[in-house]
């Protein structure tokens, strides 16, 4: 018998709670990707439109609709392969996001606009779209709450070299030092012991979860690359892998929960629609 796929459960967010629900995850730009052999015979569907794109993103929509601040990668900013569809604006709506940013990292005209983006339940003091390091196509979005900067919320998309990765960690360290208290999150396409983990650590000051489990291949996870790491100032609650499965990535989830400052922050109050 097939099994039933189900959504994680993510328990219910006390009145007062200082918690905030994070999630990121690398959509394949809602291509529903279950084996190896997929990549040979939906390749065409990176730059066409097809029928079930839509039905996974709704299925997307639903899934994320219960965290504060999610991280997208591998999204299309609207282009023809999308029919022509924001896919960050379009899963903010249908999840009742009313914050949405959205960065297009490589647009190849009205074929495809690769791009990442970040929802959220809190109105952010400011947002930043920066170009990392190496050959063009690669970047990061970055989301502020708080007037003095109390909290950075940092999305990336590394490359797939190395040599390129450790100059894009240098730049991010150097984003993560803007702020008191920082998460960076993305498919960092580098493994946890990696000399970029291992930098971002020293350098940059940050933690992950201290668990091992991979996130890619969805269908047979052996590596982790994707990433949510935080300052040492904040408390990690709940994190892991989730067994849910969209694309060639598996979803990360963190719960993270801030001290008195997350009043001022605006972290408790929703953006008005």
């Amino acid at each position: 018998m097939k099994s039933v796929q189900k959504f994680p459960v993510v328990p219910a967010k006390k009145e007062n709670s200082t918690a905030v629900r994070l999630l990121s995850y690398n959509v394949q730009v809602g291509i529903n990707t279950k084996k190896s052999m997929d990549y040979f015979t939906s390749s065409w569907k990176h730059f066409m439109p097809h029928t079930r794109r839509i039905e996974n993103m709704k299925r997307l929509a639903r899934f994320i609709r219960d965290y504060d601040i999610v991280g997208l990668q591998e999204l299309d900013g609207g282009s023809f392969r999308s029919g022509f569809v924001n896919q960050a604006e379009y899963l903010a709506m249908a999840a009742g996001f009313d914050c949405w940013y959205d960065k297009i990292n490589r647009n190849m005209g009205p074929v495809a606009k690769h791009s990442m983006g970040v929802l959220s339940r809190f109105k952010p003091e400011n947002v930043e779209r920066h170009d990392l390091p190496g050959f063009p196509g690669r970047g990061c979005l970055t989301v502020t709450y708080g007037k003095e900067r109390e909290l950075g919320i940092i999305l990336a998309h590394l490359s797939l070299g190395k040599r390129a990765r450790l100059k894009q960690v240098d730049f991010l360290c150097e984003l993560v030092s803007q702020f008191s208290n920082a998460v960076l999150m993305g498919d960092l396409n580098c493994v946890p012991k990696s000399e970029e983990i291992e930098r971002l650590k020293k350098k940059a000051g940050l933690k992950d979860f201290g668990t091992a489990r991979p996130s890619y291949p969805s269908w047979d996870p052996i590596q982790r690359l994707d990433h949510i790491l935080v300052s040492d100032g904040l408390k990690i609650r709940n994190a892991c892998v989730l067994p849910w499965s969209l694309s060639d990535h598996l979803p990360i989830s963190m719960e993270i929960e801030l001290d008195g400052t997350a009043l001022n922050l605006g972290l408790k109050q929703k953006k008005a629609a």
